[in-house]
Protein backbone atom coordinates (compact mmCIF):
# COMPACT_ATOMS: atom_id res chain seq x y z
CA UNK A 1 0.00 0.00 0.00
CA UNK A 2 1.21 3.01 -0.84
CA UNK A 3 1.54 5.44 1.80
CA UNK A 4 2.43 9.02 2.59
CA UNK A 5 4.59 10.48 4.57
CA UNK A 6 2.44 13.98 5.42
CA UNK A 7 0.08 13.39 8.15
CA UNK A 8 -1.39 14.66 11.68
CA UNK A 9 -2.44 12.81 14.59
CA UNK A 10 -4.25 14.03 17.85
CA UNK A 11 -4.55 11.82 20.56
CA UNK A 12 -6.13 12.61 24.16
CA UNK A 13 -6.28 10.11 27.52
CA UNK A 14 -6.44 11.31 31.02
CA UNK A 15 -3.98 14.39 31.40
CA UNK A 16 -1.89 13.30 28.39
CA UNK A 17 -2.62 14.86 24.96
CA UNK A 18 -0.46 13.88 22.10
CA UNK A 19 0.05 15.73 19.02
CA UNK A 20 2.24 14.35 15.39
CA UNK A 21 3.18 16.28 13.19
CA UNK A 22 4.65 14.45 10.08
CA UNK A 23 6.55 15.29 6.99
CA UNK A 24 8.92 13.90 4.47
CA UNK A 25 12.44 13.04 5.08
CA UNK A 26 15.17 10.61 3.20
CA UNK A 27 15.18 8.38 6.13
CA UNK A 28 12.68 8.21 9.75
CA UNK A 29 13.60 10.90 12.19
CA UNK A 30 11.51 11.01 15.40
CA UNK A 31 12.01 14.03 17.85
CA UNK A 32 10.17 14.57 20.88
CA UNK A 33 9.02 17.25 23.31
CA UNK A 34 7.53 16.17 26.13
CA UNK A 35 8.31 17.52 30.12
CA UNK A 36 11.65 16.28 31.34
CA UNK A 37 10.18 13.91 35.00
CA UNK A 38 8.65 12.17 32.00
CA UNK A 39 11.83 11.27 29.34
CA UNK A 40 12.42 8.48 30.74
CA UNK A 41 9.43 6.74 28.54
CA UNK A 42 11.02 8.25 25.74
CA UNK A 43 12.74 5.24 24.55
CA UNK A 44 10.04 2.94 24.95
CA UNK A 45 7.45 5.38 23.01
CA UNK A 46 10.03 5.43 20.21
CA UNK A 47 9.41 1.72 19.84
CA UNK A 48 5.91 2.05 19.43
CA UNK A 49 6.92 3.26 15.53
CA UNK A 50 9.05 -0.12 14.94
CA UNK A 51 7.49 -1.64 11.60
CA UNK A 52 4.76 1.04 11.48
CA UNK A 53 6.21 3.44 10.03
CA UNK A 54 9.90 3.62 8.05
CA UNK A 55 10.49 7.33 6.75
CA UNK A 56 9.60 10.55 7.60
CA UNK A 57 10.27 13.43 9.94
CA UNK A 58 7.70 13.17 12.88
CA UNK A 59 7.57 15.60 15.85
CA UNK A 60 5.62 14.39 18.79
CA UNK A 61 4.50 16.95 21.61
CA UNK A 62 3.22 16.23 24.58
CA UNK A 63 1.05 18.56 26.59
CA UNK A 64 0.20 17.73 29.88
CA UNK A 65 -3.66 18.99 31.31
CA UNK A 66 -3.34 19.78 34.70
CA UNK A 67 -6.99 20.26 35.69
CA UNK A 68 -7.02 16.09 34.49
CA UNK A 69 -4.21 15.02 37.29
CA UNK A 70 -6.07 13.93 40.40
CA UNK A 71 -3.51 15.20 43.12
CA UNK A 72 -3.68 14.36 46.46
CA UNK A 73 -2.06 15.00 49.82
CA UNK A 74 -0.28 12.63 52.84
CA UNK A 75 0.98 13.11 56.01
CA UNK A 76 4.79 12.01 56.81
CA UNK A 77 3.74 10.21 60.22
CA UNK A 78 7.45 9.72 60.64
CA UNK A 79 8.97 13.29 60.57
CA UNK A 80 5.58 14.81 62.62
CA UNK A 81 6.59 12.00 65.15
CA UNK A 82 10.04 12.91 65.74
CA UNK A 83 9.71 17.09 65.24
CA UNK A 84 6.66 16.30 68.07
CA UNK A 85 10.10 14.90 70.11
CA UNK A 86 12.30 17.82 69.26
CA UNK A 87 9.51 20.15 70.38
CA UNK A 88 9.28 18.30 73.94
CA UNK A 89 13.09 17.88 74.15
CA UNK A 90 13.44 21.81 73.67
CA UNK A 91 10.06 22.43 76.17
CA UNK A 92 12.09 19.91 79.07
CA UNK A 93 15.47 21.81 78.12
CA UNK A 94 14.90 25.56 77.97
CA UNK A 95 11.55 25.77 80.49
CA UNK A 96 9.87 27.02 77.30
CA UNK A 97 6.29 26.29 76.02
CA UNK A 98 7.34 24.98 72.37
CA UNK A 99 4.20 22.84 71.62
CA UNK A 100 3.45 25.37 68.77
CA UNK A 101 0.50 24.62 66.84
CA UNK A 102 -0.46 22.11 63.55
CA UNK A 103 -0.16 25.36 61.19
CA UNK A 104 3.51 25.50 61.65
CA UNK A 105 4.12 21.77 61.32
CA UNK A 106 2.44 21.33 58.08
CA UNK A 107 4.65 24.19 57.07
CA UNK A 108 8.11 22.62 57.54
CA UNK A 109 9.70 20.65 54.45
CA UNK A 110 8.21 17.24 53.59
CA UNK A 111 5.59 17.22 56.27
CA UNK A 112 3.03 17.48 53.65
CA UNK A 113 3.96 15.57 50.48
CA UNK A 114 1.66 16.16 47.55
CA UNK A 115 1.13 12.73 45.23
CA UNK A 116 0.22 13.51 41.53
CA UNK A 117 -0.53 9.90 40.79
CA UNK A 118 2.40 9.76 38.39
CA UNK A 119 2.38 5.67 37.87
CA UNK A 120 -1.28 6.01 36.59
CA UNK A 121 -0.04 9.62 34.61
CA UNK A 122 2.44 7.30 32.68
CA UNK A 123 -0.15 4.87 31.60
CA UNK A 124 -2.00 7.98 30.18
CA UNK A 125 0.69 8.88 28.43
CA UNK A 126 1.73 5.46 26.79
CA UNK A 127 -1.86 4.75 26.15
CA UNK A 128 -2.72 8.45 24.26
CA UNK A 129 0.54 7.73 22.60
CA UNK A 130 -0.24 4.33 21.15
CA UNK A 131 -3.92 6.03 19.00
CA UNK A 132 -1.88 8.86 18.01
CA UNK A 133 0.94 6.63 16.36
CA UNK A 134 -2.50 4.62 14.69
CA UNK A 135 -4.06 7.79 14.03
CA UNK A 136 -0.82 8.94 12.39
CA UNK A 137 -0.75 5.39 10.38
CA UNK A 138 -4.54 5.61 8.77
CA UNK A 139 -4.15 9.24 8.12
CA UNK A 140 -0.47 8.39 6.03
CA UNK A 141 -2.64 5.30 4.50
CA UNK A 142 -5.50 7.50 3.35
CA UNK A 143 -3.12 10.54 1.81
CA UNK A 144 -0.77 7.55 0.53
CA UNK A 145 -4.30 6.19 -1.37
CA UNK A 146 -5.19 9.44 -2.85
CA UNK A 147 -1.19 9.81 -4.52
CA UNK A 148 -1.63 6.78 -5.68
CA UNK A 149 -4.91 7.61 -7.36
CA UNK A 150 -3.65 10.94 -8.84
CA UNK A 151 0.14 9.04 -9.92
CA UNK A 152 -2.27 6.36 -12.07
CA UNK A 153 -4.88 9.09 -13.78
CA UNK A 154 -1.01 10.70 -14.52
CA UNK A 155 0.07 7.47 -16.15
CA UNK A 156 -2.99 6.70 -18.00
CA UNK A 157 -1.62 10.13 -19.46
CA UNK A 158 1.94 8.83 -20.07
CA UNK A 159 0.39 5.91 -22.39
CA UNK A 160 -1.78 8.46 -24.16
CA UNK A 161 1.13 10.25 -25.13
CA UNK A 162 3.02 6.91 -26.36
CA UNK A 163 -0.07 5.70 -28.18
CA UNK A 164 0.38 9.44 -30.16
CA UNK A 165 3.56 8.48 -30.84
CA UNK A 166 3.32 5.31 -31.60
CA UNK A 167 1.05 6.48 -34.61
CA UNK A 168 2.64 9.92 -35.88
CA UNK A 169 6.49 9.04 -35.71
CA UNK A 170 6.28 6.67 -39.10
CA UNK A 171 3.86 9.14 -40.72
CA UNK A 172 6.98 11.75 -39.65
CA UNK A 173 9.83 9.43 -40.90
CA UNK A 174 7.95 8.73 -44.18
CA UNK A 175 7.21 13.01 -44.41
CA UNK A 176 11.48 13.19 -43.94
CA UNK A 177 11.87 10.45 -46.24
CA UNK A 178 10.23 12.22 -48.87
CA UNK A 179 11.49 15.58 -48.14
CA UNK A 180 14.75 14.13 -48.55
CA UNK A 181 14.22 13.14 -52.14
CA UNK A 182 12.44 16.08 -53.25
CA UNK A 183 15.60 17.93 -52.30
CA UNK A 184 18.03 15.90 -54.50
CA UNK A 185 15.24 16.19 -57.22
CA UNK A 186 15.77 19.50 -56.90
CA UNK A 187 19.30 19.72 -57.15
CA UNK A 188 19.19 17.74 -60.25
CA UNK A 189 22.24 15.75 -59.69
CA UNK A 190 22.98 11.70 -60.30
CA UNK A 191 22.72 10.12 -56.79
CA UNK A 192 23.42 6.81 -56.35
CA UNK A 193 20.36 4.42 -55.46
CA UNK A 194 22.14 2.56 -53.11
CA UNK A 195 23.60 5.79 -51.32
CA UNK A 196 20.26 7.40 -50.79
CA UNK A 197 18.70 4.40 -49.32
CA UNK A 198 21.48 4.36 -46.63
CA UNK A 199 21.10 7.89 -45.94
CA UNK A 200 16.85 7.38 -45.66
CA UNK A 201 18.17 4.40 -43.74
CA UNK A 202 20.50 6.54 -41.26
CA UNK A 203 17.79 9.17 -41.17
CA UNK A 204 15.02 6.59 -40.01
CA UNK A 205 17.22 5.62 -37.32
CA UNK A 206 17.52 9.28 -35.91
CA UNK A 207 14.18 9.75 -35.60
CA UNK A 208 12.90 6.21 -34.65
CA UNK A 209 12.07 6.32 -31.24
CA UNK A 210 10.11 2.42 -30.72
CA UNK A 211 12.63 1.84 -28.36
CA UNK A 212 12.34 4.54 -25.99
CA UNK A 213 8.47 4.21 -25.72
CA UNK A 214 8.85 0.31 -25.49
CA UNK A 215 11.17 1.39 -22.31
CA UNK A 216 8.57 4.58 -21.13
CA UNK A 217 5.70 1.43 -21.18
CA UNK A 218 7.73 -0.95 -19.35
CA UNK A 219 8.99 2.01 -16.52
CA UNK A 220 5.04 2.52 -16.55
CA UNK A 221 4.05 -1.06 -15.68
CA UNK A 222 6.72 -0.94 -13.09
CA UNK A 223 5.90 1.89 -11.52
CA UNK A 224 2.12 0.64 -10.72
CA UNK A 225 3.43 -2.53 -9.81
CA UNK A 226 5.60 -1.01 -6.96
CA UNK A 227 2.18 1.26 -6.17
CA UNK A 228 0.77 -1.81 -4.98
CA UNK A 229 3.86 -3.10 -2.98
CA UNK A 230 3.11 -3.37 0.41
CA UNK A 231 6.87 -2.46 1.68
CA UNK A 232 7.85 1.16 1.13
CA UNK A 233 8.43 2.41 -2.59
CA UNK A 234 8.99 5.91 -2.27
CA UNK A 235 13.10 5.81 -3.43
CA UNK A 236 12.07 3.12 -5.90
CA UNK A 237 9.48 5.26 -7.67
CA UNK A 238 11.60 8.21 -7.69
CA UNK A 239 14.29 6.52 -9.55
CA UNK A 240 11.65 5.26 -11.89
CA UNK A 241 10.81 8.98 -12.40
CA UNK A 242 14.47 9.80 -13.03
CA UNK A 243 14.16 6.73 -15.65
CA UNK A 244 10.85 8.50 -17.06
CA UNK A 245 12.22 11.54 -17.60
CA UNK A 246 15.22 10.33 -19.82
CA UNK A 247 13.31 8.80 -22.19
CA UNK A 248 11.31 11.69 -22.28
CA UNK A 249 14.67 14.17 -23.01
CA UNK A 250 15.95 10.96 -25.80
CA UNK A 251 12.19 11.84 -27.37
CA UNK A 252 12.69 15.05 -27.52
CA UNK A 253 16.06 15.46 -28.60
CA UNK A 254 15.04 13.19 -31.73
CA UNK A 255 11.98 15.22 -32.48
CA UNK A 256 12.02 16.35 -36.00
CA UNK A 257 8.33 17.80 -36.06
CA UNK A 258 6.89 20.25 -33.84
CA UNK A 259 4.09 17.90 -33.16
CA UNK A 260 6.75 15.25 -31.99
CA UNK A 261 8.19 18.00 -29.39
CA UNK A 262 4.96 19.20 -27.93
CA UNK A 263 4.53 15.66 -27.02
CA UNK A 264 7.78 15.03 -25.52
CA UNK A 265 6.94 18.47 -23.43
CA UNK A 266 3.92 16.81 -22.22
CA UNK A 267 5.64 13.90 -21.57
CA UNK A 268 8.09 16.16 -19.41
CA UNK A 269 5.31 17.96 -17.48
CA UNK A 270 3.83 14.91 -16.14
CA UNK A 271 6.91 12.84 -15.15
CA UNK A 272 7.95 16.25 -13.12
CA UNK A 273 4.26 16.37 -11.90
CA UNK A 274 4.53 12.20 -10.29
CA UNK A 275 7.74 13.19 -9.15
CA UNK A 276 6.38 15.98 -6.80
CA UNK A 277 3.77 13.94 -5.52
CA UNK A 278 6.16 10.72 -4.75
CA UNK A 279 8.58 13.21 -2.97
CA UNK A 280 5.27 12.62 -0.14
CA UNK A 281 5.85 9.00 -0.51
CA UNK A 282 7.33 6.61 1.93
Amino acid sequence: MTRSMTAFARAEVGAAVWEFRSVNHRYLDVSFRMPENLRYLETDLKGAFRDKVHRGKIECSLKINPAELSTSFSINEQLVTELKSALERVSDLTGYDARGDAMSLLRWPEVLQATDSSETLAEDVEQSFTEAVSQLVEMRDREGAELAKMIESRLIEVENTVHYLREEVPAIIQAQHEKLRKRVNEIDVEVDPSRLEQELVVLAQKLDVEEELDRLMTHVSEVRRNLSASEPVGRRLDFLMQELNREANTISSKASAASTTSRAVDLKVVIEQMREQIQNIE
